[in-house]
């Protein structure tokens, strides 16, 4: 858990918020407890779900559904506000390790305790399922392991997501690559049974150390998930005959949930549990967790308490796993946030300069301003080299995951050798100032006779910060979050810094040299930063930004990102 940015809210309905979980595609989540002392984890919406009513109408019903969901191995929605400005929900907060952190710490889980956690998760999706909800993200950093049985977190809030227009043009994606079903995959739908298959996922995990689906990257794991077999490792018996039917093809083919938790203990999962279910270490995790959590005071909440609780939000961030590498949410609109919040704090945070006094927005709430936070430099790129294997491009660009898809992985694929390295990519400073891309070494390289080679070329009406909804592939591949800031500058002169951030919250930065200025539009020279990892693309390419209307239209010629276009509003 991190302490709380200068720009984040400290209160949150009847909950004092005393640091930061996590963060994720659909928002950031807080350690909060009320004025009786109760802990909870609260979890904000981003500000851009808030404006779309459909989303807060989804978001509604889920939440209301969720309530009902009362069951020995959940964590409870204890108290909500779909109506306030910024959506938020609060669930239990757990003093104990989410299946991720558990497994990355001490390694597989013995049978007997893979066992429970399988009987547990089984129950747990039967009463679910019974209320008529799919989870539709059943991952291993959406169980949580405590002393008195396995929890499954984060029911119906991803959802909520499903069939709005901010899920269209953001790119959430309802799943996480691995532990998606195949036919959520192929957007056939999810049905409970989509759950069995991820449950499967989740137990080869616990029993081995690994997914089923190994890869690299996004595009490797969905085209495993649809077309190979999965990997047991040492699962052996009928645990191992089990896993393999959750994780059929077919989803006709595999057993029910309770099914399941019958086949792995007919005396229900409580029995299992009642012995003691956890190995040593894990127990004495769980108990130092818990006193933790009691002795726990606001002042330096952050370094009291370990990363546990429900801290997964909406598919992207990691239960107990920390919130490095997490991109920036999407920005609130001027003016735009929940009445009685208290202000923000005044202090920049230590990686950002103060912003002028004149580019300072009067009135800013603490909710509406936290979603104006720059990534660490733990952001991770995931913008990669794209050359469509057409066998299936068709089911891919129906998945909202990932930023543009590394085809070239793909059985069939090619290798765009302009692409740059393998490996992942730092998000860099914005500031940082790169070497100038092929073409722009000179004040009027490639322009035209209507450039101005001055030292204030850009039309006004392009200054300012933009930001919006990213696609690759003609539109049919969702691609992240855009944001530029366009700066005052001639010909040759740097325009500003692109910063893309994907759905797994990836951060690739692309610095914009201005090349050329027409009646309509700006064109410049992009490249990757020099600090960003190798996954994003680092080549030279061309960029053009146009006015569209009160918006700031991009498009990129870069072959090697799908050529990625994304309409901005102005923010700032």
């Amino acid at each position: 858990m991190q302490p709380l940015g200068v720009d984040e809210p400290t209160v949150v309905g009847p909950y004092r918020l005393l640091g930061r979980l996590g963060s994720g595609g659909m928002g950031r989540v807080y350690l909060g407890r009320n004025a009786g002392g109760r802990t909870v984890a609260v979890k904000i919406v981003h500000p851009h779900f808030a404006l779309d009513e459909e989303f807060r109408a989804r978001f509604r019903r889920e939440v209301d559904a969720a309530r009902r969901v009362g069951g020995a191995w959940t964590a409870p929605v204890l108290d909500a506000d779909p109506e306030a400005a910024v959506p938020w929900v609060a669930t239990a907060y757990v003093a104990g390790p989410s299946l991720t952190a558990a497994v990355a710490d001490g390694g597989p889980l013995p049978p007997s305790s893979v066992r429970a956690l399988g009987a547990g998760l089984a129950e747990a999706l039967e009463a679910v399922h019974a209320l008529g909800l799919v989870h539709r993200d059943v991952k291993p950093s959406n169980v949580l392991l405590t002393l008195d049985g396995p929890l499954l977190i984060d029911f119906g809030i991803a959802r909520a997501t499903d069939g709005t227009a901010s899920l269209t043009s953001t790119g959430v994606s309802v799943g996480s690559p691995g532990y998606m079903s195949p036919e959520q995959i192929l957007g056939k739908g999810a049905t409970g049974a989509a759950d069995v298959f991820s449950l499967g996922a989740v137990l080869v995990h616990a029993a081995t150390g690994e997914p089923p689906f190994p890869g690299d990257s996004s595009a490797a794991l969905l085209y495993k998930v649809v077309h190979e077999e999965p990997e047991l490792g040492s699962i052996g018996g009928e645990l191992r005959e089990l896993v393999a039917a959750c994780l059929a093809k077919d989803p006709a083919a595999r057993p029910t949930p309770g099914e399941v938790a019958r086949r792995l203990a007919p005396d229900g999962a409580a029995r299992l549990v009642a012995g003691g279910w956890l190995p040593g270490a894990l127990v004495e995790q769980v108990s130092r967790s818990a006193v933790q959590l009691l002795n726990l005071e606001a002042a330096g909440v952050a370094d009291a308490v370990p990363a546990s609780g429900p801290v997964g939000f909406g598919g992207t961030s990691g239960a107990g796993a920390g919130i490095a590498g997490f991109g920036p949410p999407p920005v609130m609109p001027a003016g735009y946030g929940p009445p009685g919040v208290p202000e923000p704090r005044d202090a920049p945070p230590p990686d950002r300069a103060p912003a002028p006094t004149s580019a300072r927005r009067p009135g800013k709430v603490s909710v509406t301003v936290a979603a104006d936070a720059t990534p660490g430099t733990n952001g991770r790129g995931r913008r990669m080299s794209c050359s469509v294997a057409i066998a299936v491009a068709g089911a891919l660009a129906a998945v909202t995951v990932g930023s543009v898809f590394v085809f070239r992985l793909l059985p069939g694929g090619h290798h765009d050798t302009a692409s740059g390295s393998a490996g992942e990519k730092q998000s860099s400073a914005p500031d940082a100032t790169p070497s100038a891309p092929s073409g722009a070494g000179s004040a009027t390289a490639g322009a035209s006779p209507s450039a101005v080679p001055s030292g204030k070329a850009v039309p006004a009406a392009y200054l300012g910060t933009w930001e919006g909804p990213g696609t690759a592939l003609d539109g049919s591949l969702p691609d992240g979050t855009f944001r530029l800031t366009v700066q005052q500058v001639g010909i040759g002169g740097r325009l500003g810094v692109l910063r893309q951030t994907d759905q797994l919250g990836g951060v690739c930065d692309d610095v914009l040299t201005l090349k050329q200025v027409t009646a309509d539009r700006l064109v410049a020279a992009a490249a990757g930063a020099p600090g960003n990892r190798g996954t994003c693309n680092q080549a030279a390419h061309t960029v053009r930004l146009t006015r569209v209307g009160d918006d700031l239209a991009y498009a990129s010629d870069s072959s090697a990102e799908g050529k990625p276009t994304a309409r901005m509003a102005k923010v700032r």
